[in-house]
Parts: structure tokens; C-alpha cells; sequence
């Protein structure tokens, strides 16, 4: 029992984690597209928020990846690997 719950929080935390990779994504493209400017401050103090928050994430999956010149594949890496990781614990907790 104490094994599904815990599985249940962290699977919470990667669904968290994934919406905000996906936030950063979107956020990243307005404003590089320029629908969005980083002049204002609201939409800069969630640009910093949101960098401050996966960067240390992201900086070592960067490290691993080669370099793919403009594109930036860690936040893919980052979603398939929890949700791999996800698959991993699922497995775990069903046969116990």
C-alpha cells in the first residue's frame, strides 16, 4: 500500500514537472516569434521563474546531448526519461 502511494506522489511531481517543460516550451517560442516581449516584466519574472526552476535539471541532460546547433533536446530527453522512469516504477509496484 505504502509502495502504490508513494509511486502516486511521484508520478504526481513528473506530471508537474512536465507541464512546466511544456510552459517553458511554449513561452520560449512566443517569445522568440515575438508575440510575447521580454520587456515586460511580467513575462519576464516567469521566464526567470521557470529557468530557475529547470536548469538544474536541464544542464546535465545539455551536457550529454551533442551539439545540435539551434535546437534544444533536453526538455524532450527530460519527458521521455520520467515517463520511462514512470513505466519503470509502474512495472515495479505490479509485481510486488
Amino acid at each position: 500500500m505504502l509502495l502504490y502511494t508513494l509511486i502516486a506522489m511521484i508520478n504526481y511531481l513528473v506530471q508537474i514537472v512536465t507541464v512546466v517543460v511544456i510552459v517553458q516550451f511554449v513561452l520560449g517560442l512566443l517569445i522568440s516569434f515575438n508575440v510575447v516581449n521580454m520587456h515586460n516584466n511580467a513575462v519576464a519574472a516567469i521566464w526567470k521563474a521557470l529557468n530557475a526552476i529547470l536548469d538544474p535539471i536541464l544542464k546535465p541532460i545539455r551536457r550529454i546531448l551533442p551539439d545540435t546547433g539551434g535546437i534544444d533536446l533536453s526538455p524532450m530527453v527530460l519527458i521521455i526519461g520520467l515517463n520511462l522512469l514512470m513505466i519503470l516504477l509502474s512495472g515495479i509496484a505490479s509485481s510486488v
